[in-house]
């Protein structure tokens, strides 16, 4: 919206920017087409002409309050700041614990446990290579696996994020930990952060273990069996990360997420649930790139379309259920192998992006991810980049300190309308999972993954060390990638193999009775029978196998 010089009441406001307008171009010349990663074309300057803040009680309101375009709580940052929430996974349970305890001695206040590729397969680690084992993520395959992963951790103290695709065994061996250490499971807090089975259909291939309507079954009762049992695990992460590391730009990636989010609340709602009941409990997942304003507009918009979502189109009254609750992890997908220190910035422009736009825990990202799993050092500046942004640079100290910038609401109030317009285009395909069963969301994902690709190809997209100032490339020594010790690793899986033959092959039999019985009766909650097989020494492979022979194997869609 453009005002006139009247209604800004700037006397004089008119012929000063055409005055700056002759002096801009004939300084510069032919000007370049500026546009951001979701292809909104951006001014050389921002003015009251572009927001004027007449609409700011509609548009923007107060901290805590809809719409939530300057954060969902009242304090903020500057009452509580985000949780330090770093995603942590390598070699054995014992290897994890012991970096868990370094990350927690370093200032981290949360955790997350990301599992070895071979679990996120659905498999146990008998079944894979022990040279595969452990090199991204930890090995755990059962409930003692999870004993010893955290070990010295107080599960009633420290809120866990389990990296955990349906149907959930981590959780599962969490909660009946829990019940070994005679801790409720009311006192349980954190996320299923893999719970968007969407999103892994789309982008996740690797992830995706039951077909898409067994994980939508499995994902429902999920949620439905932690509202009952586990009352402050948050079961649902809405995952934009995969999307925005896909290759959707981030607006898409809004766009996406937000109808994902709204697919699932209409599914609870259909099994029963009260709005009210579930959507407090609904978070999101995002990816942070180091397009820094940009990602800021994101978020800003994307709180205040959620607002709205909740409130007229899924009924809910209660305030906390309009709350737009994420994580942000800056993006892996940013940084780079070659001039690997060069990501210590990267990560710091991006976690800034994420503080300034609103996000309630933060994981920054090693320098060396781009090569493997971090290294003790690198992950440990990675906290320490969070200490200083809050500490040093005292970014907590105003909350939603670029509100009111005229390019910044200019901004936001341009990625609503992209944003909505993207929910408009998947509303038109009959909602979500129809839109991904049919492969448009992949297609649109795909085409903005190429673009930016040819953009970078092109050299109009300039990637520090990649495309532009590559002259000091041969004389980084990149770091050795992690790899887990041979020989531990081997006596894990000799150890899991002992472990298999000593249980009593009677109760582990009729646990998966009961888990197959419960994937073919509507009435019985998967979910529950999930939790009682972990309890009875059930392993993580053998429960995946039984969901996929009564539930069907997940083969997500590909699309040219």
């Amino acid at each position: 919206m453009t005002a006139t010089a009247e209604q800004l009441a700037l006397p004089g406001f008119d012929e000063q920017l055409a005055d700056w307008r002759l002096a801009y171009k004939s300084q510069i010349g032919e000007d370049r087409q500026v546009r951001n990663r979701s292809g909104l074309d951006v001014k050389p300057l921002y003015t009251p002409a572009d927001w004027t803040g007449d609409r700011y009680l509609d548009d923007l309101g107060f901290p805590g309050t809809a719409p939530y375009t300057r954060g969902i709580y009242p304090t903020m940052h500057r009452g509580r700041t985000w949780s330090q929430r770093q995603l942590i996974g390598l070699g054995t349970p014992t290897d994890y614990n012991a970096r868990v305890r370094d990350m927690i001695d370093a200032g981290t206040s949360a955790i997350s446990l990301i599992p070895c590729n071979s679990v996120f397969r659905g498999n146990d680690c008998d079944e894979v290579p022990a040279a595969l084992l452990g090199t991204c993520g930890t090995v755990v395959n059962t409930l003692d696996h999870m004993d010893s992963a955290l070990d010295g951790v107080s599960l009633a103290d420290i809120s866990t994020a389990m990296n955990d695709p349906s149907p959930f065994t981590l959780l599962a061996f969490v909660l009946g930990l829990a019940r070994r250490r005679g801790v409720s499971w009311d006192k349980i807090t954190g996320t299923s952060n893999q719970s968007d089975y969407i999103s892994h259909f789309v982008a996740n291939h690797m992830f995706y273990r039951l077909s898409l309507p067994g994980s939508r079954r499995v994902l429902t009762d999920h949620i439905a069996f932690c509202r009952e049992h586990v009352p402050n695990w948050n079961p649902l992460s809405v995952v934009g990360q995969h999307m925005q590391q896909a290759g959707a730009t981030p607006a898409e990636t809004m766009g996406l997420t937000l109808s994902s989010a709204v697919q699932y609340a209409e599914d609870c709602i259909a099994a029963g649930m009260d709005p009210d009941t579930v959507l407090p409990r609904f978070t999101f997942f995002f990816d942070v790139s180091i397009s820094f304003f940009e990602e800021v507009a994101k978020f800003r918009a994307g709180r205040r379309i959620w607002a709205r979502l909740t409130k007229d189109r899924l009924g809910a009254r209660d305030p906390r259920s309009w709350r737009f609750k994420f994580h942000g992890q800056t993006s892996g997908a940013d940084l780079t192998a070659q001039q690997p220190m060069n990501n210590i910035a990267r990560v710091t422009a991006q976690a800034m992006a994420g503080i300034f736009g609103g996000l309630q825990s933060l994981h920054t990202d090693a320098y060396d991810e781009a090569i493997s799993t971090p290294t003790k050092e690198a992950a440990v500046i990675a906290v320490a980049t969070q200490n200083m942004l809050r500490e040093e640079a005292h970014l907590c100290d105003v909350i939603d300190p670029l509100g009111g910038s005229y390019y910044v609401e200019a901004l936001t109030d341009q990625m609503e309308a992209e944003i909505e317009a993207i929910i408009d285009r998947i509303e038109q395909a009959g909602g979500m999972y129809k839109a991904v069963e049919s492969g448009q969301v992949q297609t649109m994902v795909g085409r903005s993954a190429l673009t930016f690709q040819q953009r970078v190809d092109r050299g109009e997209e300039k990637i520090v060390g990649v495309n532009c100032y590559t002259g000091d490339n041969d004389l980084v020594e990149p770091p050795p990638p992690y790899r887990p010790n041979a020989e531990s690793m081997e006596a894990h899986v000799a150890a899991f193999a002992d472990y298999k033959a000593e249980r009593s092959q009677a109760t582990v039999e009729a646990a998966l009775g009961n888990l197959a019985r419960a994937a073919n009766d509507a009435t019985d909650n998967v979910f529950g029978r999930v939790v009682e097989a972990a309890e009875a020494g059930v392993t993580h492979g053998e429960i995946v196998a039984c969901l996929r022979q009564e539930l069907g194997m997940g083969e997500p869609l590909i699309v040219a």
